[in-house]
């Protein structure tokens, strides 16, 4: 029985956002089956120094410095006729770093997590392939191109269409194509027809998000509205800065204590600038978010566009909050009616309304969602079905993995 080779477009450590939190608690899990090789990439300086808290769950760690810039990107991406987020991750050493491991390793799955990583694959690989996708990135950019105008829209269209392409031909070549939701995978077979799709949910550990845990505690007051998130990725600050100018004034209409606080590191000049609104302010990057929703008489999730299941949602249930979400938000999550939902300004607006007026319910509420997480998400269960991934056949025909998918112009038709 061979090892696994893990790919990632971001170290999976420390656990502390979105795709960390999914890539650390699979590669966790993996660890107990098989071997597990872990190749990288790290955007942030913090991460270099990451290997240490992974040694425990991995073999060999290869971490590579991910320095380029959006703008060569996006001008590799015009001349290559590639996606900008294929383009944004090439890297010759971490294509080295792929080889050497093949070639010293006996591999028999490859795990890749992430779309971006896909084009690191062997052009014929003997291995088991696992695509991660997650969600899908495509879709993502075609709603973005739909709310966008100008070179921009046109490069955010161009961006959803190739990587539309990049995905069904990763799709066809892979074992098992891996989806966060029921929702999005189902979205990802209507738009490429792709089979072996399977769902594989984000989980909690309720243990470390419970109100009851030792951490800091943080001192705030009045009727304190909290949001946490990566606050330099689009649709966390649409989000926060729809709820800001729309359904913030209208709670503080009826509450005038109340305050929308902003936390997640990274924020940019616009979300820095939303603290020049009554009643909002902008902390930034925590080292531990659990003392700020230990805090919040309510937990927001106010985005507009959403993809797979938002770990912000599950945070605040864990923490026994009330969480008031959208319905971006809340797609994907069996919350069982444990969380409130608006699809307007007017209903996002009354429910932080309510359950700011009546803390007894909101307490009840809070209490609900947090037994709803204990029971339906812990990691454990919502990762067990990777096993029979990891056990069902290979396709019966291994054809080459296309690593570069191409935008190339239709001919013109001769005039007739």
């Amino acid at each position: 029985m061979g090892d696994i080779l893990f790919l990632a477009h971001r170290v999976p450590y420390p656990p502390d956002r979105g795709d960390k939190i999914r890539g650390f608690n699979i590669l966790k899990y993996l660890s107990t089956k098989k071997r597990v090789h872990l190749i990288a990439f790290a955007d942030d300086p913090a991460d270099l120094k990451q290997k240490g808290g992974l040694t425990k769950y991995t073999g060999n760690r290869s971490i590579v410095w991910r320095a380029k810039s959006q703008l060569v990107a996006g001008f590799q991406a015009l001349v290559q006729h590639r996606p900008v987020s294929l383009t944004a991750f090439d890297n010759d050493a971490l294509r080295q770093a792929v080889e050497n491991i093949l070639e010293r390793h006996r591999i028999d799955t490859i795990y890749v997590f992430s779309s971006q990583m896909a084009q690191y694959l062997p052009p014929r690989p003997r291995q088991r392939v696992i695509m991660d996708f997650v969600d899908m990135d495509s879709a993502k950019f075609a709603a973005y191109a739909k709310s966008s105008k100008g070179p921009m829209g046109w490069m955010l269209g161009r961006e959803a269409r190739l990587l539309l392409a990049h995905e069904k031909a990763i799709a066809g070549r892979a074992d098992a194509n891996l989806f966060v939701s029921e929702a999005e995978a189902e979205l990802f077979r209507q738009r490429t027809g792709a089979d072996r799709v399977h769902v594989i949910e984000n989980g909690i550990d309720t243990d470390y998000f419970d109100p009851s845990a030792h951490f800091k505690r943080v001192d705030v007051m009045g009727s304190t509205i909290v949001f946490t998130g990566q606050m330099d990725y689009r649709p966390n600050i649409e989000g926060v800065t729809w709820f800001v100018e729309t359904i913030l004034p209208h709670i503080r209409l009826a509450h005038p204590d109340a305050r929308f606080i902003i936390v997640g590191r990274n924020p940019t000049d616009a979300v820095k600038a939303l603290a020049r609104h009554p009643g909002v302010a902008v902390i930034g990057e925590v080292p531990d978010v659990r003392g700020w929703l230990a805090q919040a008489a309510v937990v927001v999730a106010p985005l507009k566009l959403a993809r797979g299941i938002q770990n912000k949602v599950l945070e605040g249930m864990a923490m026994a909050r009330p969480v008031v979400a959208s319905e971006a938000a809340a797609t994907g999550i069996d919350h069982g009616g444990t969380i409130l939902v608006g699809a307007t300004v007017g209903e996002m607006a009354e429910h932080v309304t309510r359950l700011l007026s009546n803390r007894r319910k909101a307490a009840e509420l809070g209490e609900a969602a947090r037994q709803r997480v204990i029971d339906r998400y812990s990691w454990e269960a919502r990762l067990s079905p990777l096993d029979e991934v990891l056990g069902q056949p290979l396709r019966p025909a291994k054809e080459e993995r296309v690593s570069r998918i191409t935008d190339v112009p239709k001919k013109p038709r001769r005039a007739a």
